[in-house]
């Protein structure tokens, strides 16, 4: 049985849990409050950074893009046909560079920041980074999303999916993230319909649903959040 220390709401802890899901791999979800650094978390990670996954017999896997390379190594589907990295090698630098955009550029620019003012922060003390949300940071987050949405929205006139014909780890990633703010409210979904259109086929597939039957306390999703038809 796999174990992953993550938040339900974290994105890159998102992403890992839908690649999991893709490939029916069952794991056990563990809350990290990892703001906390706690000393045995910090033993199995030194970085302090969630999601982190735990293999009985292994060494701690941490950081969702070694994960998502230890999941494509060890637990690919028997049919080469649901992998998600598919593809000549050329093809397969343009799904890493994609799920590098969304895991790296849209989660500082975007979901990090949301995430982390809007609810992070309520758990936080003051010594942990904690305290009222820092209005600057929610205003340029939902100032950002708006280009990511329209290179979404330009990339799937162009192709089936963002980086090519078949579902691959970039459209995981990138759903993650949008699932992570649309949580919140926070996608201005009106502003490009073909990504909006995409998001809703990533949301329909069934390893989605895990991920909109989450709900945290005192934070309700939005009420279209697990409609989808939105």
């Amino acid at each position: 049985m796999l174990t992953l220390l993550q938040h339900p709401l974290c994105p890159l802890s998102r992403y890992v849990r839908l690649i999991l899901n893709e490939y029916g791999t069952e794991v056990r979800l563990v809350e990290e409050r990892f703001w906390e650094r706690r000393e045995e978390f910090l033993s199995i990670n030194p970085a302090g950074s969630i999601p982190v996954l735990i293999a009985d017999g292994e060494p701690p896997v941490p950081g969702s893009a070694i994960i998502a390379e230890y999941i494509q190594e060890t637990r690919p589907p028997e049919d080469n046909a649901g992998w998600l990295m598919p593809g000549t090698p050329g093809q397969r630098v343009e799904i890493r560079r994609l799920a590098s955009w969304f895991n790296d550029k849209f989660h500082e620019e975007v979901s990090g920041p949301l995430v982390t003012e809007r609810v992070f922060k309520r758990h936080m003390t003051l010594e942990q980074g904690g305290g009222p949300p820092d209005t600057g940071q929610l205003r340029a987050a939902r100032k950002n999303i708006r280009y990511h949405l329209a290179y979404i929205g330009w990339l799937v006139r162009t192709r089936d999916w963002l980086a090519g014909e078949r579902l691959s780890l970039a459209d995981l990633a990138a759903a993650a993230h949008l699932s992570a703010v649309d949580y919140l409210g926070d996608v201005p979904w009106n502003e490009d319909e073909a990504a909006k259109n995409w998001y809703a086929r990533v949301k329909s597939r069934p390893a989605f649903r895990p991920l909109l039957a989450d709900t945290l306390a005192g934070i309700p999703p939005a009420k279209h959040y697990a409609d989808l038809d939105f």
